[in-house]
């Protein structure tokens, strides 16, 4: 039964226009990205079968465009279109915080760095660098490694602030293990970084950890900074 024959009161649109997009299920809200389905599957089982294939939207999210394709429905075009969405959502968050300070918006930072490094399965070291009245600046990967580490060099990290003329940093880092507890090197590291960076006045905010889906880990109020 495609999606049309339903009662319209349990169809996906007008479930999100009648009781909001936070009503609807994962699958609910990527068939409707869908649009269509396949022969002999709505839009609704084509999104089950993506979330099952992939695990979770945000290993689906970060697919590449050869695993996306391997669904019968779904190949480039939809690849194009998930790509383009999930960038204009990392650029709406990304334009709030330079408007707001990052104390004002503490979700929006946390939804940011969950944007970037939540599906990526290597480790990445990234910085969002903060003019002094703590808004964003320039977000950028300063150091990409391996699964399970990477190196990260403090000179090239007070290089980079000097070079964005940055008054503050939040740093960030991904675990593709899904555990954001800090290991003992991580802590270590985020203090180096801290006195590097303020011998040239630049104060290190925060230092996230981003793990799965779970919201990003902070040393600041875990009082490891």
């Amino acid at each position: 039964m495609s999606i049309s024959d339903w009662p319209v009161a349990e169809r996906p649109r007008e479930r999100l226009l009648g009781q909001g997009a936070s009503a609807l299920s994962d699958a609910e809200l990527l068939a409707i990205f869908l649009r269509v389905g396949v022969r002999g599957k709505s839009a609704v089982d084509l999104a089950r079968d993506l979330i099952g294939r992939f695990g979770t939207l945000s290993r689906l999210f970060s697919a590449s465009l050869d695993e996306l394709s391997a669904v019968p429905g779904v190949g480039p075009a939809k690849y194009v279109q998930l790509q383009a969405v999930l960038e204009m959502a990392r650029r709406s968050l990304g334009q709030e915080m330079q408007q707001v300070t990052v104390f004002s918006s503490p979700g929006a930072v946390r939804d940011y760095l969950r944007l970037h490094l939540a599906s990526l399965r290597h480790e990445v070291f990234f910085a969002l660098w903060l003019d002094a009245q703590n808004r964003l600046m320039a977000a950028e990967e300063l150091f990409s490694g391996t699964l399970t580490q990477t190196s990260v060099y403090p000179r090239e990290v007070v290089k980079t602030a000097l070079a964005r003329n940055a008054a503050a940093v939040i740093l960030a880092h991904n675990h593709p293990s899904g555990v954001a507890e800090p290991s003992s090197a991580d802590t270590s590291l985020t203090h180096e970084l801290k006195r590097a960076l303020a011998l040239v006045d630049v104060r290190v905010l925060d230092h996230f950890i981003v793990a799965g889906n779970a919201p990003p880990l902070s040393f600041a109020e875990r009082g490891l900074l």
